[in-house]
């Protein structure tokens, strides 16, 4: 016995210690590929000496002799920290995920192959001007220097990921950048759903009059330069676009529910703030710019810091790795920010198949034949799989999968897409170039001619005054298109076709308005009738009413007040639409017996009754706000739209306003259909606070006062791969409690589906305020870290700063970058 337990015990050492030796393996592995920033290293295809600093916060400052060796070094740069996100970029918008993860990515891949980006990358090539072919061409030199540094000192594949997910990686090319433009176009557009779901509800609806209800035009004025001398009232609701609801494992687009899908739901399409103040606005004199544009949180986030010391001056902001240029931030000379403009820049088309040959559709001059290409897809482990690609005269052929487009296909026909993003002649790469070299207002502007796709509310300000622009190929649709482009069309009809693209001089312009302030947050920001109306659907008219209200309260505004405004937590939805759902339940009843549904009902009212509105992360009311807004519209609808109800995960407070408010008799949603009795709009408010209130209950205890908003709003910045394995996920994951909600100006919106549907998913992870008084005392920071290496310590060491709502200095003294560097790397042309 004696024996065998010490065979026991040896066997159990033994087997410790190779778990040992295995982990220290791993561990030496993955540490193989952290970047030694601090080195010397004599590269090809540069021309002179070049130094990166590494300030404190590991944000590169690049200094050459040539503007194209800054760009070679930028890549270097995006290499060293990014090379696994990068790459992953690229095969997504290639269409070749699944040669590294196999058949769950095959649907993605089916999807990128029918809109062939990637090849109208490489036909876009030559389409850039000179300057930003250079920047391509250098840019890509420097990835592809990191590259063979990486394969000649054998330096870990140059990332973990590469071990896990080994495949072949090719060298780095001037069209890989104009592809993950394109990506970009595909993660920030939500037409296509929006048409799809404007014809499923109009389906799915027993009267057609009350689709105004629930998909409802965004009411109110245009709002881009406010009038200083008025307020705009805390009443007036907009339409918070619906999220397509999921099947079980998939996402709303019938697609693998994968961090790897680029295919966002309408209201997850982008949303973002930028405003501006002239120096009649400003404390100090000098212009203000604040800029947060919002995407989905990733670890490590989209967005990468950088500075690069061109000749003319340097350049400081948000980069995406891919991309050689500042997205937003400023020079010396100017500053700039983005938001999605919402414009329709895309049509679905229903196009008749011919019954007789299956290889052709109707076109107005009769049938024609399908232009066709094989493309064959390489999955790992499994068999090749071939697709056979159709265009019409209109665009790509998309499968009736994609968007639920299959749903509201006519029989015998099948569904195309027209879309500015599927470009040949794509030149936005040259716009976002030649942007950094524009000097003042104006020239930023016409550099803005050049951008195709995705299209941006370009926000501007130089030393003298402030600008907006919305860039983007504009479609010219004919007057008697029949749905204006709301829902899909017949593609043979030549009054449904695009006539071409609108003269840039089109495009929305404000410059200099005499109330000094511009500002916009994804809203309504042009009254114009269509066909030049930009859109008939926008990312927000909720929180512009907000940052209305901040901005007018203040006659002079500083560096701080803008960062109040980028950080500012209050809900101007619950503010508004509380006093309508409630008006009927607060302070009415005899007082009820402590444990009894309705004295937990009416602690809620009461603590509702004194709330300001504020979703602060250590506050329980934004949980009793949201849970009760969710159930109160889940209510209101499942009986008129049945299935189709699944597909408004997310709160509409323009249709809740229009219902309480009995607005052309919205108030008909209130009675329920299946039932004999007839429910007022009371009856089922009071029904949802008290289905919310058990929900709530159930889960998390009958004290309210301790409920927690940030315990439930938790941001997740999940690694898109890894963020799944167990044990790995807790060291790639990010989690942060977080305050904000769908309509607040720090917006944190909701995943609005599974378990926790309050999970912060999509917002903010780049703020940058810039102050052109003193520039140097400008600020940024990112949602996580620089290095997509989860062992380096810049994985996530911005990320509680940003939580926090800190910024770090944005500084363009090249002595502040030197001191205390993390590291100095200095790349020498090999001769």
């Amino acid at each position: 016995m004696t024996l065998l337990f010490r065979w026991l015990l040896r066997l159990a050492g033994g087997l410790v210690f190779l778990s040992v030796v295995a982990i220290a393996g791993i561990y030496y592995l993955a540490a193989r590929s952290l970047p030694e920033y601090d080195k010397t290293l004599t590269v090809e295809g540069l021309s002179a000496p070049l130094e990166i600093v590494r300030d404190t916060a590991d944000v590169p400052h690049i200094f050459g002799q040539s503007d194209e060796d800054v760009f070679f070094g930028l890549g270097y740069a995006h290499a060293q920290d990014r090379l696994w996100q990068m790459m992953t970029l690229r095969r997504t918008v290639q269409g070749r995920l699944s040669e590294v993860f196999g058949a769950r990515t095959l649907p993605v891949d089916r999807i990128m192959r029918r809109f062939d980006l990637y090849r109208l990358a490489i036909e876009s090539v030559p389409d850039q001007d000179a300057r930003t072919r250079a920047a391509l061409t250098a840019y890509a030199a420097g990835v592809n220097a990191r590259l063979t540094e990486i394969n000649e000192d054998a330096l870990g594949r140059g990332a973990p990921e590469m071990f896990l997910f080994n495949a072949p990686v090719a060298p780095w090319q001037p069209a890989d950048s104009i592809a993950i433009g394109k990506l970009m176009a595909v993660q920030l557009s939500g037409a296509l759903d929006s048409e799809v779901e404007r014809a499923r509800v109009s389906l799915a609806l027993p009267d057609a009059d009350m689709l105004a209800d629930i998909l409802p035009d965004a009411p109110g004025p245009a709002i881009a330069a406010p009038d200083y001398a008025s307020l705009m009232p805390e009443g007036s609701l907009t339409r918070f676009a619906a999220l397509e609801a999921p099947a079980p494992g998939m996402t709303a687009q019938g697609l693998p529910e994968t961090g790897l899908s680029p295919f966002p739901a309408r209201d997850m399409a982008g949303a973002s703030n930028a405003f501006a103040a002239a120096p009649a606005r400003s404390a100090t004199g000098g212009t203000l710019l604040a800029n947060d544009p919002h995407l989905g949180f990733t670890a490590p986030a989209i967005w990468y810091l950088a500075r690069m010391e061109l000749q003319q001056g340097g350049v400081i902001g948000a980069t995406i790795p891919g991309l050689p240029s500042i997205l937003s931030g400023r020079s010396h000379f100017l500053g700039w920010g983005l938001t999605s403009s919402y414009l329709d820049d895309l049509d679905v088309y229903m196009e008749e198949v011919n019954p007789e040959n299956p290889e052709e559709y109707r076109t107005p001059d009769g049938w024609a034949p399908f232009r066709t290409r094989q493309s064959i897809i390489n999955v790992k482990d499994a068999a090749p799989v071939t697709l056979t690609l159709r265009w019409t005269e209109n665009g790509p052929v998309m499968p009736g999968s994609h968007y639920k487009l299959a749903s509201v296909t006519p029989s015998g026909h099948v569904a195309s897409v027209a879309w500015t993003a599927l470009s040949p002649d794509d030149t936005t790469v040259t716009a976002g170039v030649e942007l950094m070299y524009a000097r003042n207002v104006e020239e930023a502007i016409d550099a803005g001619r050049y951008h195709v796709a995705p299209s941006q509310n370009l926000t501007l300000a130089d030393a003298a005054g402030i600008g907006f622009k919305t860039i983007g190929a504009m479609p010219a649709r004919d007057i008697r298109h029949d749905s204006q482009g709301r829902l899909p069309s017949l593609g043979w009809k030549p009054e449904n076709r695009w006539q071409g693209l609108l003269p840039y001089e089109d495009n929305p312009e404000f410059i200099d308005p005499e109330g000094g302030l511009l500002g916009n947050t994804n809203n309504k920001f042009v009254d114009r009738p269509f066909p030049e109306h930009v859109s008939f659907d926008w990312g927000d008219t909720q929180r512009i009413h907000r940052w209305q209200r901040l901005m007018q309260t203040r006659q002079v505004h500083t560096r701080d007040s803008f960062i109040e405004a980028q950080l500012d937590t209050v809900s101007f939805t619950a503010r508004s639409l509380l006093p309508l759902i409630g008006r009927d339940l607060w302070f009415t009843g005899d007082a009820a017996p402590e444990g009894t549904p309705e004295r937990l009902r009416q602690d809620a009212l009461t603590l509702l009754a004194n709330w300001n509105g504020e979703m602060n992360e250590h506050l329980p009311e934004p949980l009793l706000y949201a849970t009760w807004l969710r159930t109160l519209q889940e209510k209101l609808i499942r009986d008129e739209l049945g299935p189709v109800a699944d597909d408004f995960t997310h709160v509409d407070p323009v249709f809740i306003e229009r219902v309480f408010r009995d607005i052309d008799g919205a108030a008909r949603w209130c009675d329920v259909l299946q039932s004999t009795v007839t429910e007022t709009c009371a009856d089922v408010s009071r029904q949802a606070l008290d289905a919310a209130l058990l929900e709530i209950s159930e889960r998390y205890g009958n004290n309210l006062e301790s409920l927690r908003w940030g315990d439930l709003h938790q941001a997740t910045h999940d690694h898109p791969v890894l963020g799944e394995v167990p044990v790995l996920r807790h060291f790639v994951n990010i989690r942060q409690s977080t305050s904000g909600g769908d309509n607040t100006l720090m917006r944190g919106l909701t995943k609005g589906t599974g378990p926790n549907p309050f999970l912060n998913v999509h917002g903010a992870g780049y703020r940058g305020v810039y102050d052109f008084a003193d520039p140097d005392s400008s600020v940024f920071i990112t949602a996580t870290g620089q290095s997509g290496h989860f062992l380096s310590r810049h994985y996530d060491d911005l990320g509680e700063r940003w939580r926090r709502g800190e910024y770090i200095p944005m500084s363009l003294d090249e002595a502040l970058a030197r001191a205390a560097a993390v590291g100095v790397t200095r790349l020498r042309p090999a001769r």
